[in-house]
């Protein structure tokens, strides 16, 4: 049997984790679930797989988890120390489903094992790529993307020379105001950033959505996985969210992965690989589809994505402000102190502050300074808005 952590297990990721583990619970034997406030549906997942040990990130939550789970003989813990403990257990497979750079240090140490880290915590990548990936060759662990995106760009590579690729492009459904004039997203609401066009999704990660950042911490992650330059790097707006990315090679060809919006793709390429197992998904109707569409993703339109140009250029500790930055400035957004519009004019203007202030560029990234820039970006963007500069 294979042993598996699932970091996140009660998020997106996560549940659809626990789903392919489910079906299948003769070959998995479940190490650790972590998980955040949703104690109930978290040691529903721990009873249900027979986990060994499950723990929230929140010590007020202790008492709710431990009488949950109460008789079951699994073992409770609570905190972000618990959850980073949690990797020293020994396994063979981990999933990084945590949002947010809380992800990091988890995966960091689940690295140590030197086995495999199936990553869908974008942070980690934006925040210290070179830190991260440095670490998994130290260790001889495998990091397998499981992103859409990233997924698909890597089974298009499998077999492939990187040294004959011209280009990745990654593909964006649009988000919410995709077919929005330009002008109304100054006024737009909370509510209409908070609802998908295609799929339904956490808050957060719709809210990026709609404002393309999350498709900015992408182009990142691109760069800093496949090891690609930044010029090399597109993004298009896909509608139809079926084509997931494309790489192209030195002599003209594209080569696109194409599959359903349904992230158990993904997680399922990751959690069979280096085989392919069943997957439960949609197979797609190529004649019932009928067309693909795709269209520019206009940097007027998507400022964020600019901004993820800059922070590739300059490199060293400036995914780390970025995506702090990004985080701090959604949490305002969502608390209606700030406008939609105003997210990304007060992420730029904060790298642009801390570029003069303290210098971003970094050739060695620890995970000290890593840290150390998340918080300083987090209080400078703080105070950028009671300085109310944002516009």
């Amino acid at each position: 049997m294979r042993k598996v952590t699932i970091f996140g297990s009660t998020g997106s990721i996560g549940e659809n984790t626990v789903d392919l583990i489910a079906r299948a619970p003769e070959s998995y034997d479940v190490v650790a679930l972590t998980g955040g406030r949703n104690v109930a549906r978290l040691a529903e997942q721990a009873i249900s797989l027979n986990a060994e040990l499950a723990v929230t990130a929140f010590d007020n939550c202790y008492d709710d988890l431990k009488t949950a789970l109460s008789g079951t003989g699994i073992e409770v813990a609570a905190g972000e120390a618990a959850v980073a403990e949690a990797a020293d257990r020994k396994a063979d497979w981990f999933m990084s489903a945590i949002v947010g750079a809380a992800g990091l240090v988890p995966g960091l140490r689940a690295l140590r094992h030197g086995t495999i880290l199936a990553l869908a915590n974008k942070e980690s990548l934006v925040t210290a790529g070179p830190y991260l990936m440095a670490e998994a060759r130290k260790y001889g662990a495998t990091i397998l993307p499981v992103d859409s995106e990233h997924s698909a760009v890597f089974q298009a590579l499998v077999g492939e020379d990187m040294k004959a690729v011209e280009r990745i492009i990654i593909t964006a459904s649009g988000g919410a105001f995709r077919d929005w004039p330009l002008k109304a997203l100054e006024t737009a609401t909370l509510a209409e950033a908070s609802a998908h066009p295609n799929w339904d999704m956490g808050q957060r990660i719709t809210i990026d959505s709609a404002s393309m950042f999350n498709k900015a911490m992408e182009l990142i992650e691109t760069k800093e996985f496949f090891g690609i330059d930044a010029d090399k790097i597109e993004a298009v707006v896909h509608p139809e969210s079926l084509i997931h990315a494309l790489v192209g090679f030195n002599d003209g060809a594209l080569m696109a992965h194409l599959g359903p919006p349904d992230m158990r793709h993904a997680i399922g390429y990751a959690l069979h690989w280096p085989d392919r197992g069943h997957v439960p998904v949609a197979r797609l109707d190529l004649a019932q589809i009928g067309s693909l569409n795709f269209r520019l993703a206009d940097e007027v339109r998507y400022p964020a994505l600019r901004i993820a140009r800059d922070v590739m250029q300059t490199g060293g500790l400036s995914g780390a402000a970025f995506n702090a930055s990004k985080e701090a400035a959604l949490d305002a957004f969502i608390a209606g102190k700030i406008g939609f519009q105003d997210m990304a004019r007060l992420v730029d203007k904060v790298l642009n502050r801390l570029q003069q202030r303290n210098g971003l560029s970094c050739d060695i990234l620890t995970l000290d300074k890593v840290l150390a820039t998340d918080h300083l970006a987090r209080e400078t963007t703080q105070d950028m808005m009671q300085d109310a500069t944002v516009r």
